[in-house]
């Protein structure tokens, strides 16, 4: 390696404030999937186009260029808020996390987007319905409840 490991402690507070920042797509799932609060809005931060094309059930539409107006509106401080956008290749997540976190919002990014949702074999809207895809084997276990991560 050209770059030698961090010590353990830096190493430590890195990876603890990845966490603090990030979910990932199945703690996402499976804690809507509870049917509880699950402690978290889960915010898609996509244009209507997208969302109409697809997005999480019970997730809130609210375009990255609309936070600053309407946040305070959709939104309650107290509740954290969890952004996803297009998918690991799009930064609209990051953007709508910064925008809300600047407004005073706690706020996390999940991880691979509505991308990984689908690949992963969750189920999400479009505009005509339901749907769901298959786990794609190379994003999710076949068969598996988790990945075991």
């Amino acid at each position: 390696m050209r770059v030698p490991p961090a010590s353990p402690a830096a190493a430590a507070a890195h990876f603890a404030a990845s966490l603090a920042f990030h979910a990932d797509v199945s703690d996402v799932a499976a804690a809507l999937a509870d049917g509880g609060d699950p402690g978290f809005v889960l915010l898609d931060s996509r244009s209507t186009e997208a969302w109409d094309q697809g997005h999480v059930p019970g997730a809130v539409h609210l375009p990255t260029a609309l936070i600053p107006e309407q946040a305070e509106r959709l939104l309650d401080r107290a509740v954290p808020v969890v952004t996803y956008c297009w998918g690991p290749g799009c930064n609209g997540a990051t953007r709508a996390a910064l925008a809300l976190a600047q407004l005073g919002f706690q706020v996390k990014e999940m991880l691979g987007g509505f991308e990984y949702w689908a690949r992963e074999g969750f189920a999400y809207e479009t505009w005509q319905g339901a749907e769901r895809r298959a786990a794609d084997p190379l994003t999710a276990p076949v068969g598996a409840e988790d990945c075991g991560c």
